[in-house]
């Protein structure tokens, strides 16, 4: 089999000693007091950073961090992630208070072989989601070479991951590498039978990727709170639960051309967990997923339901997982996501986990190390397992 990284280029292709090299990591990570509360991915990318700073290259860290709507939030500067950061290559990390300008250039100058600092927030910029060619070109004036690292951010063509990757020599970096190796397993000819776990809040995010996927598949395993909106098509009671009812007539589409092509099978919940409300709180029982009564929402798969999946999931030889099967940050709605990931980890197939959610929950759950891969990037996952062409990695192949 032809290793499916070949087709990019990587940092072995670029001159680096002595170089500045511009990264674009992903550090959007979560904040609680000022301080970073899960640092998974600033680790994920500490050996693209360790082999610069091993070569000898002047390193420019880059991310985004949070939503700040192309405008400065002071609560979402880089300074914790920075801090952390130093901490794990135990050495000091500058932090910049810009991306662009005088300052910035002035203090890459003094930058020593190995050294390391990280740019402001690059969604401080409006330019930056736009991929605007003058911000693209002021980022470029910074380096003589970039490497992409982000896998988080694949799917989006923004200055930080695309623009600048066509205007200096770029490379792909170790986790992109990684993440590209592991994720092309379940798309290149995988072994089966072939079970897909769909979870999530809304079928519009995830109905594409079913139809994409449905030729590899033999079977989808539906939950979360997408599982309701299928339900619902099929013209079952599902109560007060989030349903999407504009896409109804879609789901039920898809639902019927599955049926009569037969050769993928697309499973539901037989039962649920339900309440009134969203909360630890509120009563809680379980019901026929059919037979939601009205004012109850469902929640979390139920225990019939994690029985079947676990069954089906033990038989499989591939098994991929997008979205959590409930409201697994609730206590009571945890079995579901919980015992769901435990049949997964137990299973001898080849299992690869979307990240988003979904990565959080295995993480929070203590599965992670038991699974062949988990992701980095929810919504790059996804997109790369429907066979999608992600723009941010393109951009890095090597020209024929």
């Amino acid at each position: 089999m032809i290793d499916p990284t070949s087709q990019y280029r990587t940092m072995e292709d670029l001159s680096l000693a002595g170089k500045d090299v511009l990264v674009r990591v992903d550090f959007n990570v979560p904040l609680e007091d000022g301080e970073v509360a899960n640092d998974n991915r600033i680790k994920s990318a500490l050996p693209t950073i360790n082999y610069l700073t091993d070569a000898g290259a002047k390193v420019i860290l880059m991310s985004h961090l949070g939503r700040p709507g192309g405008e400065v939030d002071e609560d979402l500067r880089m300074d914790p992630v920075a801090d952390r950061l130093s901490e794990l290559v135990e050495t000091k990390v500058k932090k910049l208070d810009d991306c662009t300008g005088p300052e910035v250039k002035g203090e890459i100058e003094e930058l020593e072989p190995g050294e390391i600092i990280i740019l402001e927030n690059t969604r401080f910029y409006a330019g930056e989601k736009e991929n605007d060619d003058g911000f693209a070109e002021d980022l470029s004036e910074l380096a003589d070479v970039f490497v992409s690292d982000a896998f988080g951010m694949v799917h989006r063509k923004h200055v930080s991951n695309y623009g600048v990757a066509t205007k200096l020599p770029a490379a792909a970096g170790k986790l992109i590498l990684k993440e590209v190796k592991a994720l092309t397993g379940a798309v290149d000819n995988p072994e089966h039978p072939f079970v897909a776990i769909i979870g999530g809040k809304k079928a519009s995010s995830k109905i594409g990727a079913l139809e994409d996927m449905k030729e590899r598949v033999d079977e989808f395993l539906i939950g979360g709170a997408l599982a309701f909106t299928f339900l619902h098509a099929q013209g079952h009671m599902v109560g007060d639960s989030l349903v999407e009812e504009s896409m109804v007539d879609e789901v039920r589409d898809f639902l019927e051309e599955v049926k009569n092509d037969r050769n993928t099978e697309v499973i539901l919940p037989e039962d649920a967990k339900v309440s009134k409300e969203f909360s630890e709180e509120g009563e809680v029982k379980t019901v026929d997923a059919t037979k939601i009564p009205p004012d109850w929402m469902g929640i979390d798969i139920g225990p019939a339901t994690i029985k079947k999946y676990s069954q089906e999931i033990e038989a499989a030889e591939t098994v991929v997982w997008a979205g959590p099967l409930g409201g697994f940050e609730l206590e009571p709605f945890q079995a579901g996501t919980k015992e769901v990931a435990k049949a997964v980890a137990s299973s001898s197939g080849y299992r690869v986990i979307g990240g988003g959610e979904t990565g959080a929950a295995i993480t929070q759950f203590g599965f992670a190390e038991q699974m062949d891969h988990v992701s980095t990037g929810g919504g790059a996952c996804l997109g790369f397992l429907r066979g999608k062409e992600l723009p941010a990695l393109e951009v890095l192949k090597v020209k024929e």
